[in-house]
């Protein structure tokens, strides 16, 4: 994938991974769009690169979504990268039943936009010489923490859904990526950091910014991070290992 003259969309570009990308694919000499639920945050990253241009979405509200479509397209007409960002992670006790999911839902936000969004733009993708969609799932979709189990389960859901549709736009002019990070220093489910005392533990979000840029500039169609690479050669049961090992009793 060529790294620089694209015209970019990143949505939950304005922290963490995305704006570690957002700042690495400006830098490059990319034209890049970001959007996210929170407008003062995403004037703050507006003021720091002029570049930049902005838009307030909820990706998990489908008239948000549309409204994002018909603005970015009539705007921004060489628009030929899609990167689904945008996520949360809540630490869940399952034990609580049907109160321990109230709250914001991550199968919606995770899950639902990527899919939703990304059927949005194929079809205008396809008209440009080179696109591509880049799916952010991670590491907790092959080996999942009980701890954020809907985290987990929307994020294979990435996964899994990437894949088919790699297959299926294979005969497009859609490159499909999938990014699957590693534990990244962020504001990602930051109570529960807290609470476990994890906040500082984690690679460094413009670390994984570069890998994530190298790889795509290598056709990687899977951006692992260096945790994963003893699981392409894994069995069921040393994964079933890793997960005890990762969770313990509860």
């Amino acid at each position: 994938m060529k790294m620089e003259g694209n015209t970019i969309l990143i949505t939950g570009g304005a922290t963490g991974i995305g704006l570690a990308l957002t700042e690495s694919l400006l830098k490059l000499g990319n034209e890049v769009i970001i959007c996210g639920r929170r407008e003062d945050r995403l004037i703050e990253v507006q003021n720091k690169h002029p570049g930049l241009h902005i838009r307030v979405c909820d990706v998990s509200d489908e008239d948000s979504r549309i409204e994002l479509f018909k603005w970015v397209t009539e705007n921004f007409k060489d628009l030929n990268v899609l990167i689904n960002n945008a996520g949360i992670q809540r630490a869940i006790d399952l034990k609580e039943g049907i109160k321990g999911l109230e709250g914001e839902n991550e199968i919606k936000i995770n899950l639902e936009a990527t899919i939703y969004l990304s059927a949005l733009f194929i079809q205008y993708s396809e008209s440009k010489e080179e696109s591509a969609i880049v799916n952010v799932s991670s590491g907790l979709a092959i080996t999942p923490l009980a701890a954020v189990p809907i985290y987990c389960a929307s994020k294979a859901g990435v996964h899994t859904y990437t894949k088919c549709l790699r297959s299926q736009l294979s005969d497009t002019n859609i490159k499909v990526f999938e990014v699957l990070p590693p534990l990244v220093i962020s504001e990602l489910n930051m109570d529960y950091r807290k609470k476990v005392g994890t906040t500082n533990t984690g690679v460094k979000a413009d670390k994984c910014a570069d890998y994530i840029v190298d790889g795509l500039k290598k056709d990687k169609f899977e951006i692992e991070n260096s945790a994963l690479d003893n699981l392409k050669t894994a069995t069921m049961e040393d994964v079933d290992k890793l997960f005890e090992k990762m969770n313990g009793p509860w």
